[in-house]
């Protein structure tokens, strides 16, 4: 049996490691994420998807509020979302992001 609550990140896209010899998580897969979604459970999928993978303002943020004993709702970006706009912008691909109040 293996399990994990913290260990190392990959440093190119902030993901768990893999593989129990590399004290790396539990690979969560597109099957995976299709079962969660066609079982209804957003928040449980956003959560595995982002805090507990890659989204490294979210992982501070959520420990702070747990350490302060507050609740956490507010979603952050995925850091493989950053390294999909870097592999764009690096064949020449003019990305723009533009937030809900229309700033870049």
């Amino acid at each position: 049996m293996h399990a994990r609550s913290i260990g190392p990140y990959s440093l190119v896209t902030q993901q768990p490691l893999g593989g129990k010899a590399q004290f790396g998580g539990q690979r969560f897969g597109e099957m995976e994420v299709w079962a969660l979604e066609a079982y209804g459970s957003a928040h449980t999928l956003q959560e595995m998807l982002t805090v507990k993978s890659d989204d490294v303002e979210g992982r501070n943020r959520i420990y702070e509020a747990i350490v302060k004993g507050e609740n956490f709702l507010e979603p952050g970006t995925p850091e493989s979302f950053h390294v999909l706009v870097k592999e764009l912008q690096s064949l020449a691909l003019d990305v723009e992001l533009i937030q809900k109040d229309g700033k870049p």
